[in-house]
């Protein structure tokens, strides 16, 4: 201040917190006319306020805080410009940031139609392009000077909570007849984290920013628009969070309702701001308008017109590089090896069951309630079932086909799949043909078509996806919001995959906090959060029935088919990577004793995995491994571990689950090795064929196995109850049918099935793995049925809401016993008095009551509230993530703008795609689609973790987001540290050269 060519006439200052030092000080004292000591916490618009009656009458007030640092010219110029400008209220001076004066951290302010704060210049390099702007709407409140005869009506407003102050003023000076001019030549530094600056944390500063933003709507809007402004708190809220979530800032989405309902409950503040403003006010509103940012303005601000200004790290080359075409191979592949099953209408056989015939029925199999199975079993669904329900949903008119189109497509779909997941490993287009082809033809996976293992295809579909998401999860909100949804998937179709998935989850949290990057350890934080949601109640639902490890137990139809068993010969299978004991279809053609030998086939794939222990990209190797490791150690302890129970003989759980997980580990492996450690391009195409020609050989048995006969596949049934009952329960109509199988060893099961069929969404593991009733006990009622006792047996099922018995017989081979009691039971029901038999089908004996059944039983009051709180937190929950993967303008510029590849060493060379003459003259006999590292000079080719080089989506409306700046990207954070895989060194041709430091 003492600086100044034009002195002020007295300076009066306000502590914040104890001023016995400033007081002490005789170098203060001696500037100063006055020091008022406030409380610490006091705003800097309450200070001011503190100060004002000590100010001389008709004196000009100059707002300044400690973090402000006027240059010497700054009052000369301010002063100069309000004398010249008799229309001037406001004087605004050009604020520069402290640390570096060419920076402009504010030169004016305006607003768009609703109310949003826009900064005029924010962040810019100051060149002097806007030096010749001096009129503004508002102005940052930092080094602003006030006319003397405005200066008690132009007072800042406390109830902005530290935000738009300045443009608040700007607003109700123009309102008052004057102006807001902007005096650029007056230059004032400023650092952020002043009192009048606004918070640097996030979420205080969207608080802030989101709470002034509502205050002034209410003391802007007319008196008969404030209630509709009020109303329109709450669900605004709800908008701007659903926005927040799409533009990856789930940091706004509590401060965005905190601020909502503050300003709701401010009536004295809103009060006092409309007096203000009303005592003031000379002009009408229409004088703002001119000063108001349009959404044209506001996008064409934001938005730089540009790509990516860092350029992109790599192209996807999914056409060029030939991925589209091995997918389309792989569909001709499939439709070739599963000739007929398009005219299939119902995929049936091994663990395949229908699906219900409509998609709200699929949607009620999948939300907590009454269950598909059973009678009065009240309780959690299988995540699997909410699977299901969207697999139905995507061919709505009959869900039940939507298993034939995953069967016909699911080898295309695995080559998809582990294409994508490649892009996370290597640039070089003939390798991520490689994975995808690894990837599909996997034995797991091929057996698990095989047999009919629905769960078992979705698993192997969905992980090479969860890859390639998790991979990336820690860069950005929108990769964790997918990876989250592909978890929560995964699990749900192999909650036998959570405790490896949850291992790897804290691996890869560690390795995050390790490098310092908290923001990406807040990312991965969230990724099992929907998973969480969804198991949670399945957890409490078996924790109370005393066995937690049900939770594992694998969802849908428990089907005890053939699979690798728990001794020696089974865990060989397991370790080479097979899970049955026929090795994919080898022992039928081979023979028994030759059929382990088929795992030498797999042997160049697993060295070529092994080796990426030692190759360059060693971390990223020895990581993939560990996947590996911890799929095997998932398949080693399933096969000995038995929770479900089908016909009351125990199922071990599905290994192919864990090998599939081992099987990513081992690809991406293998990968590593072929991308870095191989730099010779002959021995690299050599050893990737040698590999996947011995994969393609291993795969041929269970290619033909359903031509051979073979396959468990077979055509439906549409329904696994006899069609009169399907016909009664059209439109899946709750109509209960009482199955009754006389078993092998002489005992009799019991299954109450609801609709027309039983379906794979109705089942539910709660009753698969149950060791003890569920629901209403019928034992003693199915019992009494074929015995001598009398009494109104139709009655008490009718009152259950039973309406159709059926006799069925026992799958496989029938006994002598279980005939003899199938034998008795159609007897005892035919002498039965309210039954009559409807038919005998091939399913077994139907008969129907007379009587019609009670309706099902509807949930209690209690049960509704449960349910609604549920489903409630489940939809909540999975919406967020669902949001948070929407993929916006701003997340893929970001995307394009990192390299792909996770785990990059910095010594590694840079794989670039070859131009068309580079081919034609190349005798590298690297496919066409691949890139080659070419001799030249060194050059530095990457992006930082900051994510700078992407532009953020603009906002085109006031409500659609947080306020954004040009120069923070909405998918990276420069808080997060430098990933070993954000900058990379390449060799690049000479005749790139210049290109490439143009880039940079």
């Amino acid at each position: 201040m003492r600086s100044q060519t034009t002195p002020p006439a007295a300076i009066t200052l306000v502590m914040c917190g104890d001023a016995a030092s400033a007081r002490e000080s005789g170098a203060i004292a001696g500037a100063v006319e006055g020091i008022i000591q406030a409380r610490g916490g006091t705003s800097f618009a309450d200070a001011v306020e503190l100060a004002r009656p000590r100010i001389l009458e008709g004196s000009a007030v100059w707002l300044l805080a400690h973090d402000t640092a006027p240059h010497e010219r700054a009052l000369e110029r301010l002063v100069g410009t309000l004398e010249r400008s008799p229309s001037a209220a406001i004087v605004a001076p050009k604020l520069v940031h402290t640390d570096n004066e060419r920076e402009i951290v504010s030169l004016g302010v305006s607003m768009t139609t609703l109310g949003r704060a826009v900064e005029l210049a924010a962040g810019e390099l100051d060149q002097g392009q806007h030096d010749g702007s001096d009129d503004a709407l508002g102005a940052d409140i930092r080094g602003m000077l006030i006319r003397g005869e405005v200066r008690d009506a132009l007072r800042p407003d406390p109830a902005l909570a530290g935000a738009d102050l300045g443009l608040d003023l700007g607003v109700r000076a123009r309102l008052g007849g004057g102006r807001v001019v902007l005096a650029p030549s007056a230059r004032v530094s400023v650092s952020p984290d002043g009192p009048a600056a606004l918070p640097t944390a996030r979420g205080r500063r969207a608080f802030a920013t989101r709470l002034a933003q509502l205050h002034r709507r209410l003391a802007y809007a007319p008196a008969i628009a404030v209630p509709l402004h009020w109303l329109s708190l709450l669900p605004l809220a709800l908008w701007r969070s659903m926005t927040d979530l799409i533009g990856k800032r789930p940091e706004a989405v509590a401060p965005e309702w905190a601020a909502a309902v503050t300003a709701m409950f401010r009536f004295g503040a809103i009060a006092r701001s409309r007096a203000r403003i009303r005592s003031f006010r000379t002009s009408s509103w229409s004088s703002i308008a001119p000063l108001r940012v349009s959404s044209s303005d506001l996008r064409r601000r934001l938005d730089d017109g540009h790509g990516s200004e860092g350029g992109s790290a790599s192209e996807l080359r999914f056409f060029s590089g030939g991925g589209a075409w091995a997918v389309l191979a792989a569909l001709v592949v499939s439709l070739a090896t599963f000739t007929t099953i398009l005219a299939w209408p119902v995929l049936g056989g091994g663990a395949l069951l229908p699906l219900r015939e409509t998609v709200g029925a699929l949607w009620n199999d999948a939300a907590w309630g009454l269950r598909g199975l059973g009678v009065d079993v009240v309780g959690p669904a299988d995540p699997f079932a909410g699977v299901l329900a969207v697999l139905g949903s995507l061919w709505p008119g009959a869900p039940s086909f939507s298993l034939v189109l995953l069967w016909v497509l699911a080898l295309p779909l695995a080559v998809l799949g582990g294409w994508f997941a490649a892009t996370r490993v290597t640039d070089r287009a003939g390798l991520r043909i490689f994975a995808g082809i690894v990837w599909a033809l996997a034995p797991t996976f091929l057996t698990a078509l095989v047999d009919g293992r629905p769960a078992g295809v979705l698993v192997h579909l969905l992980l090479p996806w969860l890859f390639h998401a998790a991979a990336v999860a820690h860069r950005s909100w929108g990769a964790a919001g997918a990876a989250s949804l592909l978890f929560a998937a995964v699990a749900a179709c192999a909650p036998s995959l959570a405790p490896a998935l949850l291992l790897l989850w804290v691996v890869a949290l560690g390795i995050t906090l390790a490098g310092a990057r908290i923001r990406g350890a807040v990312r991965l934080l969230w990724v099992p959060v929907p998973a969480v949601a969804l198991f949670a109640p399945l957890v409490l639902w078996q924790l109370r029935h005393g066995d937690i490890l049900a939770v594992l137990a694998d969802p849908g139809s428990v089907w005890n088919g053939p699979q690798a068993t728990a001794d020696a010969a089974g865990r060989l299978a397991l370790a080479t990577g097979f899970p049955t004991g026929d090795m994919a279809g080898w022992a039928s053609w081979l023979g028994v004793e030759l059929a382990p030998w088929v795992a030498v086939l797999l042997a160049p794939l697993a060295l070529l995995a092994l080796a990426s222990s030692v190759a360059p990209r060693w971390r990223a190797g020895i990581t993939l491994l560990v996947v590996a490791l911890s799929g095997l150690a998932t398949a080693f302890l399933a096969v000995g571990v038995a929770v479900s129970f089908a016909q009351g003989e125990p199922v071990a759980i599905w290994p192919g689950s864990g090998l599939s997980l081992a099987w990513v580990g081992v690809t991406g492996a293998a990968l590593v090795t072929l991308d870095t450690a191989l730099s010779m391009p002959r021995v690299r195409v050599l050893s990737a064929a040698v590999a996947g020609l011995s994969i393609a050989v291993c795969a041929v048995p269970a290619l033909a196995a359903f031509h051979s006969d073979s396959s468990e596949l077979t055509d439906g049934p549409a329904s696994t109850l006899p069609a009169y009952v399907a016909a009664q329960a059209g439109a899946d109509r709750q109509i209960g049918t009482l199955v009754l199988t006389p078993q092998n060893d002489g005992g009799l099961a019991t299954e109450v099935a609801w609709g027309g069929s039983e379906t794979l969404s109705a089942q539910t593991t709660i009753l698969s793995t149950a060791t003890e009733l569920r629901g209403a006990d019928l034992t003693t009622l199915a019992v009494d049925l074929l015995s001598a006792r009398d009494f109104d047996a139709a009655d008490e099922l009718g009152m259950t809401g039973i309406s159709y018995v059926l006799v069925a017989q026992v799958s496989g081979e029938e006994s002598d016993r279980a005939r003899s009691l199938r034998t008795a039971a159609v007897t005892s029901l035919d002498q039965r008095a309210g039954f009559v038999q409807a038919g005998s089908t091939d399913r077994g004996v139907l008969y129907r009551l007379e009587a019609d059944a009670s309706p099902r039983a509807p949930l209690s009051s209690a049960e509704q509230a449960t349910a609604r709180l549920v489903i409630t937190i489940q939809l909540v929950l999975l919406l967020a993530a669902l949001l948070l993967s929407v993929p916006t303008r701003a997340s893929r510029r970001a995307a394009r703008a990192r390299s792909r590849i996770v785990g990059r060493a910095p010594e590694e060379p840079l794989v670039l795609p070859r131009h068309p003459e580079d081919r034609e003259d190349s005798d590298d006999p690297e496919d066409p689609g691949t890139s080659r590292e070419h001799d030249g000079v060194s050059a530095v080719a990457g992006t930082t973790d900051d994510g700078s080089s992407g532009t953020p989506e603009p906002d085109a409306s006031s409500e659609s987001g947080s306020p954004s700046s040009p120069h923070q990207d909405a998918e990276t954070d420069p808080g997060d540290a430098v990933d070993h895989d954000a900058g990379t060194k390449g060799h690049v041709g000479p005749d790139s050269e210049q290109d490439e430091r143009e880039r940079r």
